[in-house]
């Protein structure tokens, strides 16, 4: 049985002040528990955004046939859009 398996934000920090992991998880399984690889942060609060992604991994992930979310999707785009203006 293939597993089905997501690219999804993590919620972290404290209270109203959120940063997020990007991790990659199994789909049945909630973003709180165990996830199987971490790709990187996102840290939205900050004076400029702070977005770090692993893009080797995050390409492998992809290729075998992981399914980002929307919100993940939007940040990869973003880091695409930035890397293409340097």
């Amino acid at each position: 049985m293939k597993r089905l398996v997501k690219i999804k934000l993590r919620r972290m920090g404290k209270k109203k002040e959120p940063s997020f992991r990007i991790i990659v998880i199994d789909s049945r399984k909630q973003p709180k528990s165990s996830y199987i690889e971490n790709l990187g942060h996102y840290n939205p609060r900050s004076e400029k955004e702070n977005l770090s992604v692993d893009m080797e991994r995050l390409e492998y992930w992809l290729r075998n046939g992981a399914q980002p979310t929307e919100s993940v999707k939007n940040l990869i785009n973003k880091l695409k859009a930035k890397e293409v203006k340097q």
